[in-house]
């Protein structure tokens, strides 16, 4: 993302949602073939990448890191938060055979993170309603997964909600942070390129 003088930032951006690239909802309401398949497209790669685990914090090798997130922010800022829901719950459906309960929570979280960010810079499409959109993002994604892990881990992971409570400083809580704080810096340094192919 770029200040307001880039090319696609301006004092009247592009929707892409309802602007001139017409990815969007028509005048007739209805859904056309682009949309369709530029969310497609974003669906695909949130399935693609939410099988990439990275062991990213030593303290705890067993949590996982996906880029999933980013895929769900960017089509939340390009196109809004019904694409940011779209991405963030169709693209871990496949895991809900396999992992109900980790698709569940990563579902949680996903939406907690690119809805809140997609709103904000929905109305402020600025570096700097970026910048707001991805923090708020970022503390309710927080808070999601706490609460997530205090009531859906010891359903599936033979753990009582003390012993959950009791790894959310030294464990959840850091790992949670550098999570996000990936997806954020991604997310900075790729969505205008992203943005200017989906202007084409």
């Amino acid at each position: 993302m770029s200040v307001s003088s880039d090319s696609h930032i301006q004092s009247k951006p592009v929707d892409h949602a309802t602007g001139t690239h017409a990815t969007g909802v028509a005048d007739s309401g209805r859904w056309s073939t682009r949309r369709i398949a530029v969310y497609a497209l974003f669906v695909a790669l949130a399935i693609v990448t939410s099988f990439i685990e990275l062991p990213i914090f030593p303290a705890a090798p067993y949590l996982k890191y996906d880029p999933s997130g980013i895929v769900s922010l960017i089509a939340g800022f390009a196109f809004g938060p019904a694409a940011a829901a779209i991405v963030s719950v169709l693209g871990f459906l496949p895991h809900a055979f396999t992992d109900p309960w980790g698709a569940l929570m990563a579902i949680l979280v996903a939406l907690a993170l690119s809805l809140p960010a997609s709103v904000i810079y929905r109305r402020d499409r600025t570096r700097k309603g970026a910048i707001i959109g991805i923090v708020v993002g970022a503390v309710v994604a927080l808070a999601a997964a706490i609460l997530g892990n205090l009531v859906i881990t010891p359903i599936y992971a033979h753990m009582t909600v003390a012993q959950v409570a009791a790894i959310i400083v030294p464990i959840l809580l850091p790992f949670n942070v550098l999570k996000f704080a990936i997806h954020a810096v991604v997310t900075f340094l790729i969505y205008k390129p992203i943005t200017k192919l989906l202007d084409k």
